[in-house]
């Protein structure tokens, strides 16, 4: 998410500095699942390119038609055939044609301005938003921000037509017009609750991954920007009256790492009942067993325990802090997808 947000400052910046960009988009593939839909990069006149669409030859050709484009001031969408190699970069499942549609942003459009400023302010919220792009005749004709107050810089669609494709998924539908739907950011944090060596491991990963972190702790010397840079928020309080502090909602996941059996219990008693998306908490089977017996005796049941992941991860033989930060930060992208 943060990377997403750079891209869109950095354009507008140069916008702001009277330098025209183009913004680059994967809007389509065929002969694939589209999951490289979505990648995008920003092209600006010094020749300097920041994001991906994948790297490999389309990119190279992608850079190359861009700063041809910056000359001739022109949009346009242009299909390519992907290679073995461009196929694994778009991190898509087999062979097939991706289009790539190249937006053409002049400084002088005060409404591109408009535009880029509120999505780098959304990008900034935890809400959901989408961004809505009208194309005709393969040019965009129409492109607005959908959030929970409406659409805006755009009437192109109604709000009865967009809502059926407002997901995790960026969407194209196909017509004369035609819409690309692609999600900016959607509500959800994780909740990292102790700062100990697992944590400051997995903080960065799950950040880089695109989860929006944030860490509680009840050590002062632990809630630190020092130890977790990458975390959105970091909140220092009680472990036993975390509704002090937060509220866990539909979107959030939970991730328990205390440095003992009581604080972890606490923690399950006060979340097992939230309508959290996923619970994980680490441990031994032993430690489990023996949080899960206490559990029972506070009236939580079988059912209820089957909500949470533990021991927290995916089973890789991991031992180290890092090795186990990437088996848990495994273990909550397969939920993450399964969602989708």
């Amino acid at each position: 998410m943060e990377d997403i947000k750079k891209l869109f400052v950095a354009a507008l910046q140069s916008l702001r500095e009277r330098e025209p960009v183009i913004w680059v988009t994967v809007i389509a593939s065929s002969g694939s699942t589209p999951r490289g839909a979505g990648a995008m990069m920003i092209v600006r006149r010094d020749g300097v390119s920041l994001g991906t669409i994948g790297g490999g030859a389309v990119e190279f050709a992608a850079q190359k038609r861009a700063a041809e484009l910056l000359k001739l001031a022109r949009s346009e969408s242009v299909g390519y055939v992907l290679n073995k190699s461009d196929v694994a970069n778009l991190g898509m499942v087999c062979g097939g044609n991706v289009t790539v549609y190249f937006h053409f942003l002049d400084p002088a459009d005060e409404k591109a301005l408009e535009l880029l400023d509120y999505i780098v302010y959304a990008l900034g919220r935890n809400e959901n938003a989408w961004l809505v792009r009208r194309i005709e005749a393969e040019q965009v004709t129409g492109m607005g921000v959908y959030d929970k107050s409406g659409l805006h810089f755009t009437d192109c669609i109604t709000e009865d037509e967009l809502k059926p494709y407002l997901g995790w998924n960026t969407v194209l539908l196909q017509g004369e017009p035609g819409y690309y739907i692609e999600p900016l950011t959607l509500e959800g944090r994780v909740y990292v609750f102790g700062g100990g060596h697992v944590a400051q491991e997995v903080v960065p990963l799950l950040a880089h991954l695109g989860f929006r972190v944030v860490l509680y702790e009840d050590r002062e010397q632990f809630a630190t920007k020092t130890l977790f840079p990458a975390a959105e928020e970091i909140i220092l309080g009680s472990f036993s009256e975390i509704e002090k502090k937060i509220s866990i909602t539909q979107y959030d996941y939970v991730v328990i790492m205390t440095r003992g059996h009581q604080m972890d219990f606490e923690l399950l008693a006060q979340t097992i009942r939230t309508p959290a998306r996923y619970i994980g908490c680490i441990g031994s089977r032993k430690k489990v067993a023996a949080v899960k017996e206490k559990l029972a005796a506070i009236g939580i049941s079988e059912e209820e325990f089957l909500k949470v992941n533990t021991p927290i991860g995916l089973e890789i033989g991991a031992q180290t802090p890092a090795e186990i930060a990437v088996s848990i930060a495994a273990e909550m992208i397969k939920h993450r997808a399964s969602d989708r």
